[in-house]
């Protein structure tokens, strides 16, 4: 099992059975174990907006943390407004952005940004993972900080 595979089946042992969608080059590995692990429902959305929009009402609607899936630090800011609202009503969101490998961040492709720095903006908790090894626990402590107070 690789570490994308990892991720998803944490996230269904964790109760989100949804992801919503946009992903890039990067995020080719999570869309691949999508199909090997039939619990997990991706839906693939246009845009990011949509697809944070999509996680947000999920959420409100079930109760549920919804998943996202979004392209680097550019496509995690096209679906920012969205995330933006969610974190102001409290709702459950784990959201899943890629990034370039770390041998090539030394380059400056045109979409590298600071993930980080975006996601704090809207975000309660931060987790970051270097290796496959650490996914299913970074998965699990951020679906816990999702489901939690404050959301």
């Amino acid at each position: 099992m690789n570490g994308a595979e990892s991720l998803i089946r944490t996230l269904v042992d964790s109760d989100v059975t949804v992801c919503f969608a946009n992903p890039g080059t990067s995020e080719m590995h999570f869309v691949a174990a999508l199909d090997a692990v039939p619990a997990m429902r991706g839906v693939l959305c246009l845009f990011e907006g949509v697809a944070t929009g999509a996680a947000d009402g999920f959420a409100r609607m079930t109760g549920k943390p919804a998943a996202t899936l979004l392209h680097l630090g550019p496509g995690f800011a096209n679906g920012i407004a969205n995330l933006h609202n969610a974190r102001k009503a409290r709702v459950p969101i784990v959201n899943v952005i890629g990034d370039h490998a770390a041998t090539h961040l030394r380059y400056d492709a045109p979409l590298t940004s600071d993930v980080g720095a975006l996601a704090r903006t809207v975000s309660h908790w931060l987790g970051t993972c270097r290796e496959a090894r650490t996914v299913a626990a970074e998965a699990a402590r951020a679906v816990q900080a999702a489901a939690g107070a404050p959301g």
